[in-house]
């Protein structure tokens, strides 16, 4: 048999589409390179039409997702704000529609403006500080050094944490009478007799402060040690070689490059301090005279002390806004960041 009718013999037991033959010879067309590219060619032209269910796939798969996200924050909201526009019995029955009535009496309040500074203030010192120490403590988990897992370990235990044990710690050690702090300071004769460590209410949020810190910080260390960790040491090692010092290497390698994670675990920060409830609640309640009140604790008041279920909604939807404008920001400027 001649060689071309051998090889379109094969071709026929095998199924290989005709147009395999042309151009080839006996040894090329069986080299396995060519024969699986023009395999795989002809596979694509014979690929499935795209249908409906195709282009539905995607929106299948995030589905139970989205049906979460609807229950269990979309739902709720939509109570919140249907009752910050309501007129609520102190039973919880919305009885009707009354407009902007319930933030005029909450804007109105005596004590909303200074919970509303007390807020601002607790979110930003937490943040702040939790974010500068977290890094500083980062960088120092990031060098090498015996021990260095146990000392992750340890950092990362506050955060394991319960907030309601840990305030209730924090308590416990700057109590006057039988205070940690005060035992300790006495049994070391620093100090002589019991010093009160909260004589104003000032000084009681100042110590709130402190535990919001303690606390915050695990997370921010850890983000920005995954950070850290992701950045290629060959730029530290270009930078050694034209001499660059230990602070132009943070200042222009490692903070350009570790500012994503330090961003979102602000963003996040953020959220997470301004709705913080357990540690105000578990130290002072928001007392005396909720001069340490923040906005989740002043509305939780309001709501359940007070029965004002419309105001306590309308606190609830300003501190909604308030998150809404900090967030937006993040996300504008994410965006912008990529388009360019």
């Amino acid at each position: 048999m001649a060689r071309p009718t051998l090889i379109a013999a094969i071709f026929k037991v095998l199924q290989i589409p005709p147009h395999f033959e042309s151009g080839c010879t006996f040894s090329s067309c069986f080299s396995p390179a060519h024969f699986f590219r023009n395999w795989e060619v002809q596979k694509v032209k014979q690929k499935k039409p795209y249908t409906l269910l195709n282009k539905a796939e995607p929106y299948l798969w995030i589905l139970p997702s989205i049906i979460l996200m609807a229950v269990f924050i979309i739902v709720p909201i939509g109570f919140v704000f249907r009752m910050a526009f309501s007129q609520v019995t102190k039973a919880g029955l919305v009885k009707g529609f009354c407009g902007f009535d319930n933030f005029v009496k909450v804007l109105k309040g005596a004590k909303f403006g200074m919970v509303l500074k007390n807020t601002i203030i607790w979110t930003i010192l937490v943040v702040v500080l939790s974010t500068v120490l977290g890094f500083i403590l980062a960088l120092i988990l990031n060098n090498e050094f015996k021990g260095r897992k146990i000392a992750r370990a340890i950092v990362v235990f506050p955060w394991a944490t319960t907030l309601v044990i840990q305030a209730s710690v924090w308590k416990f050690i700057i109590n006057t009478d039988y205070g940690a702090l005060n035992t300790l300071l006495k049994s070391l004769g620093i100090i002589q007799q019991n010093v009160n460590w909260t004589p104003t209410p000032e000084a009681f949020f100042a110590w709130e402060i402190a535990c919001g810190i303690f606390v915050t910080i695990p997370f921010v260390c850890f983000t920005a040690l995954s950070g850290l960790q992701s950045i290629d040491s060959s730029y530290y090692e270009a930078a050694t070689v034209d001499g660059a010092s230990y602070w132009q290497k943070l200042f222009n390698i490692t903070l350009p490059l570790v500012k994503p994670s330090l961003t979102v675990a602000t963003v996040l920060n953020i959220i997470y301090v301004f709705n913080s409830f357990p540690i105000v609640w578990t130290i002072t309640k928001g007392d005396p005279a909720s001069r340490t009140d923040t906005l989740v604790t002043y509305l939780y008041k309001l709501a359940f002390y007070n029965g004002k279920q419309g105001e306590a909604a309308a606190v609830s939807v300003i501190g909604f806004l308030i998150l809404l404008v900090c967030a937006s920001f993040y996300m504008v400027s994410t965006l912008k960041k990529g388009d360019e």
